[in-house]
């Protein structure tokens, strides 16, 4: 169903990055925000920028909803059962992936028909995937055991595991050309490298309190991490392995996803909505207030629209040119 249909305008001051430097916003805005109800608490959401399709799931009614990125509105409803949770979307093969935390798997959703192809056991936990779609590869990393599972998207197969130097991981994200994964790991206040040519953990990197959601900028190899304790966002340098910069934002952030042609991130660490920020120049350009503390973020890499979760009263945001 198509929700009611708002136009917001800018109302921003805030800008910091890095040594405490601070400077005034431009003024942001969104020319377009639509709600969709999509009933239950709404958790993930990925988009697929090839069909303009966005995919919702929602771990309390074990389905995951289909929106139209043009109309706005709800065309299918998955029931897959379980607890959907975290979901991530191959354009090229059409093919739609989501965790299944309490059974320690990862449903694939055939695209067209809507069908569940299959089912991949990843291991106990598995809450968080990134996508390497040029390798036809799947990364799940547990909440509960610390692993990392290589999943092939051609065979819908394991490949292989591989146990992370901590107890958990919260989130991951895949720099496809530098071929690494960088997980989250939320008890230890780090982001943990894995070395997708070696077959293991490499390095550890210290970032900002209760680090989740991560997102990569695969022209720069830059990392960007939500810290959900902290009011900032911590920005990665992938050669010296080091945090070498963090953004002020207005709340704690849990999600952050990458327009990759513009280096422009989204999290969920604004005021009452979402933040946008200047990646290159590390610093937050916008804020739109939603009315809610938002849930997960996503963004059409050829629309530029966004996709933003609204758990607390079963609907999602459509924005666009913001």
């Amino acid at each position: 169903m198509r929700g009611p249909e708002l136009s917001r305008r800018g109302l921003f001051a805030l800008v910091a990055a890095g040594a405490g430097t601070a400077a005034a916003a431009a003024e942001a805005r969104a020319e377009q925000v639509v709600t969709v109800d999509v009933g239950g608490a709404p958790a993930a959401v990925a988009v697929n920028p090839l069909t303009g399709l966005a995919y919702v799931s929602d771990p309390a009614t074990g389905s995951v909803s289909v929106i139209d990125g043009f109309s706005a509105t709800v065309t299918a409803v998955v029931r897959t059962g379980g607890a959907p949770g975290d979901i991530a979307v191959d354009p090229l093969a059409n093919r739609i992936y989501v965790a299944n935390p309490p059974a320690g798997t990862v449903l694939v959703i055939d695209g067209v028909t809507l069908d569940v192809a299959s089912v991949i056991g990843a291991g106990a936990g598995t809450s968080s995937l990134a996508l390497d779609e040029h390798a036809n590869r799947i990364y799940a990393v547990s909440g509960a055991t610390g692993a990392l599972a290589v999943l092939d998207g051609v065979s819908a197969t394991l490949r292989r595991t591989a146990d992370s130097p901590v107890k958990a991981l919260s989130g991951v994200a895949v720099d496809s050309g530098r071929k690494l994964a960088y997980c989250t790991s939320a008890a230890t206040n780090s982001v943990e490298v894995f070395d997708i040519g070696r077959g293991k953990f490499t390095a550890s990197i210290r970032v900002g309190a209760s680090p989740t959601g991560v997102a990569v900028h695969q022209q720069s190899g830059a990392v960007y991490v939500a810290n959900s304790a902290i009011h900032h966002m911590s920005i990665v340098d992938a050669a010296t392995r080091s945090e070498r910069k963090t953004v002020l934002l207005r709340s704690e952030s849990s999600a952050i996803a990458v327009h990759q042609g513009t280096d422009t991130v989204y999290s969920n660490g604004g005021s009452n909505g979402l933040a946008r920020i200047d990646g290159a120049a590390g610093a937050l350009s916008g804020e739109l207030d939603l009315g809610v503390n938002p849930g997960d973020v996503a963004v059409d890499q050829r629309t530029r629209t966004i996709f933003v979760t609204d758990p607390l009263h079963g609907r999602v945001s459509v924005i666009r040119d913001f």
